[in-house]
């Protein structure tokens, strides 16, 4: 039985949250900004991010779904176990919603979206002000949802780590013993 994720899974898993982090702050930074040729630039940056996390996203997926990952240990009980199934899965569908909605809020308020300057994505919607505004407060709030699930799945692998005292944390770990 394998009790490590393998060098790919972790990798995606660490780049991926490093860019939700980096991204996250971006949005929340550049919200409030006046409108500037910088932050125009930062909306493009933070599109970018997103079309790129969301593409991570779908690979991570990809590999999940072909690569079994390490089972949960067995001293936790079958209801926590499936929470854990029950919270990943979530955790990849805000993954791919955030995204989702982000391109949909910028169709709808006339943005197109253009992946690193070069390769124009399609509008998903047509221009609607009002469809904008609500696709906005959609972006907010799963970003927000994003956030508290990502604090709730930092907070259960450290209760792994520090009170279960089992392997769950250290599986995930780059750096951790083989």
């Amino acid at each position: 039985m394998k009790h490590r994720y393998n060098l790919t899974a972790i990798s995606l898993h660490w780049l991926i949250a490093l860019s939700l982090i980096g991204t996250f702050a971006l949005g929340v930074y550049m919200s409030d900004l006046a409108l500037s040729p910088n932050k125009l630039k930062l909306y493009s940056w933070h599109k970018w991010a997103g079309v790129s996390i969301f593409f991570l996203v779908l690979c991570r997926l990809a590999w999940r779904v072909t690569h079994r990952p390490p089972a949960l240990p067995e001293t936790m009980p079958a209801g926590m176990r499936q929470l854990a199934h029950v919270a990943h899965w979530a955790l990849y569908a805000l993954m791919l919603a955030i995204p989702i909605s982000g391109w949909l809020m910028s169709s709808a308020q006339g943005f197109q979206v253009v992946w690193f300057g070069v390769m124009p994505l399609p509008d998903l919607v047509a221009r609607d002000k009002a469809l904008g505004v609500l696709l906005q407060d959609v972006h907010i709030v799963l970003n927000y949802t994003l956030l508290c699930a990502v604090i709730a799945h930092v907070a259960a692998a450290l209760k792994h780590h520090f009170i279960d005292r089992d392997d769950v944390l250290s599986r995930m770990l780059p750096w951790a013993a083989k």
